[in-house]
């Protein structure tokens, strides 16, 4: 039986646990900096700073989707964004992924968000299950970051 429901303090283990799946997934087994404390502060404490949701599947948690709100300044609305969504290899193929987008399409619309945005990395096959439920790739969009040392450094330059 598949149930998705919001995840509670004591869910920080099993969701490290899949973010650090995710991440070798994405061939970046390394990258997962993130602690339990991180998460609980995150998640849970005084500044919430995002909302998580888990699919279980009797009864096992096999999959997370954590997200954030955005805001549109055009639109004068805020939005969700999806930061990961993912789901254990064994519980592939029983529309738990699928599940779990609809949910949070429901909390956007049910909470009068206007949109539900994520990314994608390019050779991800999950951009064909994404196009399949009606999210549109915006190829005239490019995604832009700064990190780490070249972070400090940019914020140096106001010093």
């Amino acid at each position: 039986m598949i149930h998705i429901r919001d995840a509670a303090p004591e869910d920080v283990p099993a969701i490290l646990s899949l973010i650090r799946a995710l991440a070798e997934f994405e061939k970046q087994p390394d990258a997962v900096v993130a602690t339990e404390a991180d998460l609980l502060r995150d998640g849970w404490g005084p500044q919430k700073r995002f909302s998580c949701r888990l699919a279980e599947l009797d009864g096992a948690v096999v999959g997370f989707a954590l997200w954030f709100y955005n805001y549109s300044t055009w639109e004068g609305r805020a939005g969700l964004y999806l930061e990961d969504l993912y789901v254990s290899p064994e519980a592939r193929g029983r529309g738990l992924g699928e599940r779990m987008i609809v949910d949070l399409a429901q909390i956007a619309v049910r909470e009068g968000l206007r949109r539900l945005d994520l990314s994608v990395l390019d050779w991800n096959p999950a951009r064909d299950f994404y196009h399949r439920l009606g999210l549109q790739h915006r190829s005239d969009w490019q995604l832009y970051r700064i990190t780490g040392e070249a972070l400090a450094a940019l914020a140096a330059k106001a010093e």
